[in-house]
């Protein structure tokens, strides 16, 4: 690695451990203040880590937060410890409210990761194993994330997809898809109508972090069409709406 790159990684991550370390969002000045780097340095390595999804724009603020994929460099860490029993709790009453699978999910890349999930006991099911990525724009989890990046950053990563037809159902012309993501942010929750799987529907409300806002992860409810509807799921958005808090904390703690 030659020095110059060296310098710039360790610029980024000195920035990533002063945005993480503090529990209140950060102005460019604060960050160059207390990593002792100069202002147009740490503007530059922002724009990157912005770009990237590790930090997140608060943008009425114009302050930084970790972004969906330090929080999920996070979670990964935590692995099997406290968080992921008490995630698992948390979806266990959902799952005994609903009596459908429900899973904790992050952004990964270009994709959705199922960190945790609980399964219904139903004997219809839709098996996707924690571990397992599914795409971004026909999941409901995929399309809540999309509808929370910025224009920017959502068409740079629309740009990369390539939008296959998993089912009849799933939404491949870009304005199209646009349009439905503009309608989940106005929403604040996501739905996939057998989008991904045919015959499998999910909801998806947003996990967030401070008071700023930004969705870092997304609690997911799946169901066949044989056992229910997406008007049903809908239902219960108070309920996950009020898990997603707790799930918030947990991450925050």
């Amino acid at each position: 690695m030659e020095k110059g790159d060296e310098q710039r990684v360790l610029r980024s991550l000195r920035i990533m451990e002063a945005i993480v370390g503090t529990s209140m969002p950060m102005s460019l000045a604060q960050l160059a203040a207390k990593t002792n780097i100069p202002k147009a340095s740490v503007a530059r390595n922002v724009e990157a880590l912005i770009n990237s999804g590790y930090v997140a724009l608060i943008p009425d603020r114009r302050e930084l937060i970790p972004g969906p994929r330090a929080v999920s460099m996070s979670i990964g860490v935590l692995g099997n410890g406290h968080f992921r029993r008490e995630c698992r709790a948390i979806l266990r009453k959902l799952v005994q409210m609903t009596g459908e699978t429900c899973n904790f999910t992050v952004l990964d890349g270009d994709q959705v990761k199922y960190i945790e999930r609980v399964q219904t006991k139903m004997p219809l099911q839709v098996h996707l194993e924690a571990g397992t990525r599914a795409p971004l724009y026909c999941t409901a989890g995929g399309k809540l994330f999309l509808s929370n990046m910025t224009q920017p950053v959502r068409e740079s990563i629309l740009m990369t997809l390539q939008l296959d037809a998993l089912t009849e159902r799933t939404i491949t012309d870009p304005i199209a898809l646009n349009r439905e993501l503009d309608r989940v942010q106005k929403l604040g929750y996501g739905v996939d109508n057998q989008e991904f799987i045919f015959g499998m529907i999910g909801m998806a409300v947003p996990v967030k972090t401070s008071k700023a806002g930004v969705t870092v992860a997304a609690l997911v409810c799946h169901a066949t069409v044989a056992r229910t509807s997406i008007v049903q799921l809908e239902k219960h958005l108070p309920a996950f709406r009020s898990a997603a808090l707790e799930l918030s904390a947990l991450i925050l703690q």
